[in-house]
């Protein structure tokens, strides 16, 4: 992976302002506070986040000067918002490039929303009381990280929205906690005030493969000196997060006679007018998750175990918004319809038969597999009721899928015997096909929901999500695959901060 930095020698147009360490430490410890509230600590699936920010095109609330600008990030815990850190206050600036990094703790089978609030500080005291609020953005950290940056539109209060937004780069700490020490000092720099020297600091930015800059670090000013001996300080080396890979959920539903007739308040199937059933509570608590991680929004969804029409015979892998060439659903709320509308057109019938479903999916990503990029991994979400009738066969489908970038999350709805599920989840051994061939690695995880049944959809979609990171990074290193680096930039490319 290459990476550019550009330095940048800056006379003072403004000044920065830090906040005491005693506010630093207040703000360490609300956000322990809330990880703790939410359940965040000690997750096998934590990784840490550094997010930087950036805002253009700030209005003036004084027409007299420009803003002293300041980001608060908050994150929500059970309906609240709790502060978790807030930027550095750049004085008179309507595009401010924070040097401040902010870094979260990131849990990939978790909702985790953030707020992003700019207020325009006061050059006599840095709090937010007596600050004027500027915008705010709002959204999930798993957006800002599948996308690796996020602009939005600063809204003002009553969510209308100006001219002003904000940019949200994320980058994973990835283990590397190796820094390099940097010293700079400058000569004979322009003059540029007129009854002074200059007042200069220096801004060190990355290259990003689109062209523009990240601010890496931004020195102390010196005031009144051409001739100028910045501080050392230490950057760190860890690499860029993301790698390009995106997760594909394809959803496939339980359509057997077992989960009872539709049109009865005790089947599994009823859609009652307010209250969701079983399998629609698992479908929004992972698809949700998801959902942030798959560029189109877009996702399959297949059914089984029911006669379809025209001629009603029984179907192991049919489209639910029968629409065999594109089966794609927009959105979760699209797969919710499809599944809705599909109900009174088809006749629930059986077996539980789910090797068929798991061979499809297989085979899209066996196609992926021999892609040169191969940088799409799929997940496949099976909702069913009870016992399934081909394990044989589920097993070997289970034993070839292993080989390829995919996984399989089952969550078992109803009062079933589910032993068999958790045979195939692989937590008690490995599982083997009938001929005795292990799998290559475990890409099963069993839930059953009724563990769940009064719990939070957040606590469902973490019991459910929680071995996925782990198995595409095991896939990728079995494959020796390596993230998809950036590209060496051409030293033509103009370079826009």
């Amino acid at each position: 992976m290459t990476h550019r930095l550009v330095t940048r020698f800056t006379h003072a147009p403004f000044s920065v302002v830090r906040f005491p360490a005693s506010a630093e430490i207040k703000m360490s410890d609300i956000y322990e506070s809330a990880a703790t509230t939410l359940g965040l600590v000690n997750s096998p699936c934590l990784t840490k986040v550094e997010l930087r920010v950036a805002c253009r095109g700030i209005s003036d609330r004084d027409a007299l000067s420009k803003p002293d600008p300041c980001v608060v990030l908050k994150m929500q815990s059970h309906g609240q918002w709790f502060e978790v850190d807030r930027t550095e206050v750049i004085r008179s600036s309507i595009s401010p490039v924070f040097s401040k990094v902010f870094t979260v703790d990131y849990y990939f089978e978790e909702v985790q929303r953030l707020r992003f609030e700019l207020h325009d500080i006061s050059s006599n005291h840095n709090g937010l009381k007596e600050a004027d609020f500027l915008g705010s953005m709002e959204c999930t950290l798993g957006q800002i990280v599948s996308q690796r940056k996020l602009s939005k539109a600063l809204l003002k209060q009553g969510n209308t929205s100006g001219k002003s937004s904000i940019t949200v780069t994320a980058e994973e700490l990835s283990g590397n906690h190796d820094y390099v020490e940097l010293a700079f000092s400058a000569k004979k720099l322009d003059d540029k005030d007129f009854f002074s020297k200059s007042d200069p600091f220096l801004e060190i930015f990355r290259v990003n493969d689109d062209g523009t800059g990240s601010l890496v670090h931004r020195t102390e000013t010196i005031m009144n000196n051409l001739n100028p001996v910045w501080k050392s300080f230490k950057v760190s080396l860890n690499t860029l997060c993301s790698g390009d890979q995106e997760r594909e959920l394809k959803v496939a539903i339980d359509f057997t006679a077992s989960n009872g007739d539709p049109r009865n308040s005790c089947s599994l199937h009823y859609i009652h007018p307010y209250q969701p059933n079983e399998y629609l509570k698992a479908l929004v608590a992972v698809g949700e998750i998801c959902q942030d991680y798959d560029s189109d929004k877009m996702f399959p969804a297949f059914g089984f175990g029911a006669q379809i029409p025209p001629d009603f015979k029984v179907s192991h892998d049919f489209a639910v918004n029968f629409d065999e060439d594109n089966p794609e659903c927009a959105g979760i709320q699209g797969v919710v319809e499809a599944y809705q509308n599909c109900l009174p057109k088809i006749q629930l019938y059986g077996p539980t038969n789910i090797a068929p479903i798991i061979q499809k999916v297989a085979n899209s990503a066996s196609e992926e597999m021999h892609t040169k990029e191969a940088m799409e991994y799929f997940i496949l979400l099976i909702l069913t009721d009870g016992v399934i009738t081909d394990m044989a066969d589920t097993r070997e489908a289970i034993v070839h899928a292993s080989h390829l970038p995919m996984s399989v999350i089952i969550v078992g709805v109803g009062n079933a015997d589910f032993s068999d599920m958790q045979m195939l989840d692989g937590d008690d051994g490995i599982l083997r096909s009938p001929k005795g061939e292990p799998v290559l690695r475990d890409i099963v995880q069993f839930v059953p929901f009724r563990n769940f049944k009064h719990a939070s959809p957040a606590a469902l979609a973490k019991s459910v999500l929680a071995e996925v990171p782990n198995q595409v990074v095991d896939y990728y290193n079995n494959k020796g695959i390596k993230p998809k680096c950036l590209s060496d930039f051409e030293s033509s490319r103009a370079f826009s901060p």
